[in-house]
């Protein structure tokens, strides 16, 4: 096991599957990371809310099927109360439609079980510092889902300035705010606080939502 390194952000994560070897194993794993420090662990959708009522984690690894109370139910809970804990979904599902589902229920990350630890620890480094961690090829299956069953305004984004526009199809191509500022000019900041204009002026939850809204937009004026 990794020695904890006190200079590095602790990240604080509940563990939520039904099979306890995975679980277990899950535990060992991510606490071989300097920062990753495992607070509780859960076997079905109750005990994975209880958890994070608990332990109040920075993010929750969960898997989609359990028990009692799926991954649905817990983040559609979460989503209800308003929770901010980041969930990295952990599954083995083929499924476009969970991929979008879990997106529009506010999941931050989504991971195959057949992906490798690195996959998995990345997600989770990403997911707590406010970023969304879908691969790429995931990223495009649910944006081609979600595009295809919006039923968003037609012009979701005519209320934007020209920078806000721009800055919403940077997102769209996948660019995080570093590089988006890089490419504007402006600092990682001001990015930060267009966003959060733009969210509030289109009702996107998060990026994931801006870059339909934005591939939408695209389409049509195609």
């Amino acid at each position: 096991m990794a020695a904890k390194n006190s200079t590095q952000p602790s990240i604080r994560i509940v563990i939520a599957d039904d099979h306890a070897v995975l679980r277990e194993s899950l535990a060992a794993l991510l606490s071989t990371q300097a920062e990753f420090h495992v607070e509780g662990l859960a076997s079905n959708g109750q005990e994975a809310l209880a958890q994070v009522q608990q332990h109040r984690p920075d993010v929750l690894v969960l898997d989609l099927f359990m028990p009692g109370s799926d991954g649905f139910e817990v983040l559609r809970t979460l989503d209800r109360a308003g929770n901010r804990v980041a969930a990295v979904v952990l599954t083995g599902s083929e499924s476009e439609l969970d991929y979008a589902q879990v997106v529009k229920l506010g999941g931050r990350g989504l991971v195959l079980k057949s992906d490798g630890p690195e996959r998995l620890f990345g997600a989770i480094r990403t997911v707590a510092n406010g970023e969304l961690a879908f691969s790429d090829e995931l990223a495009q299956q649910v944006l081609t889902t979600m595009s295809a069953e919006t039923k968003g305004p037609t012009n979701a984004l005519a209320r934007l300035s020209e920078r806000e526009r721009q800055i919403a199809y940077y997102v769209a191509r996948g660019m995080k705010n570093k590089d988006i500022g890089q490419e504007l000019k402006i600092s990682e900041n001001t990015v930060k606080r267009h966003l959060q204009s733009i969210f509030t002026k289109t009702g996107a939850r998060d990026r994931l939502e801006l870059a339909v809204l934005a591939l939408s937009e695209i389409s049509k004026a195609a």
